[in-house]
């Protein structure tokens, strides 16, 4: 199998077979762009996105390597899933790919969760049978086989491993175990997956609707793989392409990852005061609710917005996009509030903030460098909701304004292109 070796928002070049490249081009990787060389022929650019991972076309292999490292990108993407563990260390052999990390990962967490034993649970089940087994359904004995007394109708709660936990450990195990994995340790570690589950049911999960998981004090110590299980499910896909050629593949949108662990982080240090953080829910910028919006971040007291932000993955080259100043300053306005934050993953940009002029409103830039170990990166974050906690205390006029127009939404600056102005950071 021919491999490509990508690197996010890097370009590289290869030469491509009219097959490849009608191949590569027909899969819609998100934002990887094919452009062909004008002096070389069969030779591309190929320059990805932030769409991360690996993808196997036919004999052709393409692996988009992200900009930090996989045990860390595996790490961030499990406590933006809701697990995390700060003596939990992700080592992966240097040649391990993604899947071979991935395959490693998710064994290694199945081994501890199942060394207290595989969960099990009841599972109600309706039969019809000619012995009494379990409970009689008198309703439907009555109604389906009335005036005959067998089969009987039967409730039964057995005990069993083939429960919603273990079956999204068997079909992640599945999925990555249908990939060419190179490290032998993968391979067998997979195989001893499907072969202590093998009383479990194989249910082939839809990947945008997987069913959600409430853990409690039974069986939390399944937590670990059931976020790398569900990682796996969301992201690992198989397609059938032209004629006999299949694609299947570990593709992870660094934009989405990286929001959702920005909330879930944000969430964790902002509870620590009483504040709860919710996201996406709706803010009409206008009276007449014409304009809806949908912050990344937000805090509510009542009916009040206390806080808005957003978080942004996007390759800015350095420079903050007016357009995203704008979006913050909407959220802003419309909730009536002083500040608005951004939030770049570090390299895109750089901490600073802006005083919008005729305003009082201020839109602060922060970063979060994920290259960091993960625990220092939550310190970060737990830094950056200090500040937040801090804007709650600072009156302006901005404040005076919204008390004075009865209302924040009565104010509508106009965006022209010397609305903001930088100054350095607190």
């Amino acid at each position: 199998m021919r491999r490509l070796d990508l690197s996010e928002h890097q370009d590289s070049w290869h030469q491509l077979s009219s097959a490849e490249l009608e191949e590569l081009r027909s899969r819609n990787i998100r934002e990887l762009s094919i452009s062909a060389s004008l002096d070389r022929v069969g030779e591309y650019c190929l320059r990805p996105g932030s769409t991360v991972g690996f993808l196997e076309i036919g004999a052709l292999s393409v692996w988009i390597r992200p900009k930090i490292a996989i045990e860390q990108l595996i790490a961030v993407a499990c406590y933006a899933g809701g697990w995390f563990d700060q003596e939990s260390d992700f080592r992966f052999p240097p040649t391990a790919s993604m899947h071979d990390a991935l395959a490693l990962a998710l064994a290694a967490a199945a081994r501890r969760a199942f060394g207290r034993g595989i969960l099990r649970g009841y599972r109600t089940e309706e039969d019809q049978l000619f012995t009494v087994r379990g409970r009689i359904d008198f309703a439907v004995q009555a109604r389906r086989n009335f005036p005959g007394p067998i089969p009987v109708a039967l409730r039964i709660d057995e005990h069993t491993e083939d429960i919603l936990a273990n079956q999204l450990v068997k079909a992640a195990a599945h999925k990555i175990g249908r990939l060419s994995l190179r490290i032998e340790a993968a391979r067998a570690g997979i195989a001893w997956m499907a072969g202590l589950l093998e009383d479990v049911t194989l249910v082939e999960f839809p990947r945008h609707r997987l069913p959600q998981f409430q853990f409690d004090q039974l069986n939390e110590h399944y937590c670990e793989v059931i976020t790398l299980a569900r990682l796996i499910l969301e992201n690992v896909g198989f397609e059938s392409g032209r004629g006999e050629v299949r694609a299947g593949g570990f593709l992870l949108d660094m934009d989405i990852l990286f929001e959702r662990f920005v909330q879930q982080a944000m969430r964790r240090s902002l509870a620590r005061s009483g504040w709860t953080l919710r996201t996406h829910i709706d803010l009409p910028i206008d009276r007449q609710h014409r304009l809806p919006s949908k912050p990344d971040l937000s805090c509510w007291r009542g009916n009040s917005c206390t806080f808005v932000g957003d978080a942004k993955y996007k390759n800015a080259y350095g420079a903050v996009p007016r357009s995203d100043i704008y979006q913050v300053l909407a959220y802003a306005t419309a909730a009536g509030l002083s500040h608005g934050l951004l939030v770049y993953a570090a390299g895109e940009t750089e901490p600073r903030s802006y005083a919008i002029r005729n305003s009082g409103t201020t839109i602060e830039v922060a970063t979060l460098d994920l290259q960091k170990p993960l625990t220092e990166v939550l310190l970060d974050v737990d830094r950056l909701a200090e500040r937040v906690l801090s804007w709650t205390h600072t009156v302006n006029d901005r404040d005076l304004y919204a008390v004075l127009t009865e209302g924040p939404t009565q104010y509508a600056p106009s965006l022209e292109a010397d609305l903001v102005r930088p100054r350095p950071p607190l």
